[in-house]
């Protein structure tokens, strides 16, 4: 299994995680933002008149409403990215990586209204009456290049398992075991049979449910935030100035955060954004595909207001929160994790210049480190380390108050091995004090404000909405990508499947999956990318018309 890891991790270097990967994907946004002359600025008003069904026509062909659509869609992108992940591109980028957010949120407008209207032109009505689509089918159907649609469709599959079913109920469980106490089992258990309950109606019931879910859970997290925003009010123009001020040269070092170059806040806030909003990957055109309309332009206009919703609005609401709380440069005592954890050789202080400029470079890995991993032993007597020839370094921060525990809550005395950065012993428990990110971090954030310690509990509970309803509404990607592969009598196998997998991820080990879905995402955002671009000349051609038959329409109403 570590060896696939490791081989996943790899490819992903040469994909998701290299140098040029988000310049393609701002790239291709930037282009067809200035081609067709800015449409997430010219055409957010009339979106939301679209999404309202002010222009909805009787007799057009689809299974759902816009509005439908649109919160279904949301629902695959709403999730642990926008409470995990903008805490994750803070921690990793400093207040930077928002900026870079919302430059790929932004952008994310124009490449989600093309991807849906050209997908939306292209779907088909399967066997059992409903609608399919998505980039399989342009690019199928229009390209004639089945062989990348097959590319897609396959990891569209994958992704469905290791975007939006595994890690989000593993993210769930663990979230309420650690707030409530709740065994994970008991909550895969339960929330595999309400999934079932839901995916098994179709898209009929995903979106039935997720048209209610989404208001609500968006409503609980907004005031949640605002409860924090409003109680540091005088953080809030201090946060915007680091956001704006660091955009371009990289965030600069405060607290115990280390601070972060240009390139790793830009990468983090790209790629960050892009596991938000999702604009690009392909997966949003497979929800609006069924919207009911026969102008897929209109459901293009809707799918405007995602990346502005999902990313722009609500991660704005989470960053604010995390950076105007001030905890995300502070360090606090938790548990460490071995994939956080390293030990370097020499003794460093986080208070000291010439010490925080040498961990600087080696964390961001510049060409001036002067730092190497520690091999040797540590020396620890009824729980703390007693040698100084080494720094322990716990989540891009220096480890302090360090203590190692056995069996639950032992002091360990004894001496460890630590072999190129890392401690052997694997049956021992260190905690101590630290940087943390991803949903730990938002969920001390939402204890800072008016409602004090109960604040965090808004995270596990909106977690429990926001991972719920994209595990929902991946089913849905997932079992029209099967529709493409294998026709109507795969999507029940596969509906099966994926509700055991979503049980089993409650209590398992998803490393495995999280790395496979990096890489099946890119296995979709490039070929989607390709596609959109060489049809660019039909999307102009495509959005003129529209305009053309609405402005008629608008004209016939008024003289009749």
């Amino acid at each position: 299994m570590d060896y696939i890891n490791n081989f996943l991790l790899l490819l992903d270097s040469y994909l998701g995680s290299a140098v040029y990967f988000p310049f393609i994907l701002l790239g291709v946004g930037l282009f067809f933002t200035l081609y067709l002359g800015f449409p997430q600025i010219r055409f957010f008003k009339h979106a939301w008149k679209v999404v309202t069904g002010k222009f909805d026509r009787k007799g057009a062909k689809g299974d759902t409403s816009h509005f439908q659509a649109l919160s279904t869609a949301l629902s695959g992108t709403v999730g642990t990215g926008n409470i995990g992940g903008v805490a994750l591109a803070i921690f990793l980028g400093g207040p930077a990586a928002l900026f870079w957010m919302w430059i790929t949120a932004f952008l994310g407008m124009t490449t989600k209204f093309v991807e849906v209207t050209l997908s939306h032109k292209y779907r088909v009505q399967t066997e059992d009456g409903t609608m399919a689509g998505g980039p399989m089918y342009y690019m199928d159907r229009r390209l004639n290049m089945k062989w990348l649609a097959v590319i897609f469709a396959v990891a569209t599959i994958i992704s469905s398992f290791g975007t939006g079913n595994m890690p989000q109920i593993n993210n769930i469980a663990q979230s309420m075991e650690m707030s409530f106490g709740i065994d994970r089992m008991l909550t895969g258990g339960v929330l595999a049979v309400l999934l079932a309950m839901v995916i098994i109606g179709g898209i009929h019931r995903i979106a039935a449910v997720t048209s209610k879910i989404v208001p609500i859970m968006g409503l609980l997290y907004i005031i949640g935030a605002l409860s924090v925003i409003l109680y540091n009010f005088d953080q809030i123009g201090p946060s915007f100035a680091a956001i704006f001020s660091d955009a371009l040269t990289g965030s600069a070092a405060t607290g115990g955060f280390l601070g972060a170059t240009f390139a790793y806040a830009f990468n983090r806030g790209v790629n960050r954004g892009l596991f938000s909003n999702e604009a690009g990957q392909g997966s949003a055109p497979i929800a609006h595909a069924s919207a009911r309309t026969d102008e897929p332009v209109s459901e293009g206009m809707v799918s405007i207001l995602e990346p502005f919703i999902d990313t722009i609005v609500i991660c704005t609401l989470t960053g604010l929160v995390i950076l105007s709380s001030g905890v995300w440069s502070e360090k606090h005592e938790n548990i460490f994790s071995r994939t956080d954890l390293e030990v370097v050789s020499g003794q460093y202080d986080d208070q000291t210049d010439a010490d925080r400029q040498a961990l600087y470079h080696y964390l961001n890995s510049t060409d001036q480190n002067s730092i190497e991993k520690y091999t040797g032993t540590i020396v620890v007597e009824n729980g703390e380390p007693v040698s100084d020839s080494y720094t322990l370094l716990h989540a891009r921060s220096v480890a302090e108050d360090v203590k190692f525990i056995v069996a639950g809550e032992d002091p360990y005395s004894g001496t460890l091995r630590v072999e190129n950065g890392q401690i052997l012993k694997e049956d021992i428990t260190i905690i101590g004090d630290s940087l943390v990110h991803s949903a730990a971090l938002t969920s001390l954030a939402f204890s800072q404000g008016y409602f004090g310690a109960n604040g965090e509990y808004i995270v596990p509970i909106s977690l429990l909405l926001f991972a719920f309803s994209t595990a929902i509404a991946w089913s849905y990607y997932g079992d029209r990508a099967v529709v493409y592969l294998v026709g109507q009598r795969g999507v029940m196998p596969y509906r099966i499947l994926y509700v055991s997998g979503f049980f089993v991820a409650s209590f398992a080990d998803t490393t495995l999956v999280w790395t496979m879905s990096y890489v099946a995402i890119v296995l979709m955002t490039l070929p989607n990318l390709l596609g959109i671009i060489l049809l660019r000349r039909e999307m102009k051609d495509t959005v003129k018309t529209y305009w053309r038959h609405f402005d008629a329409e608008q004209a016939k109403k008024k003289t009749d």
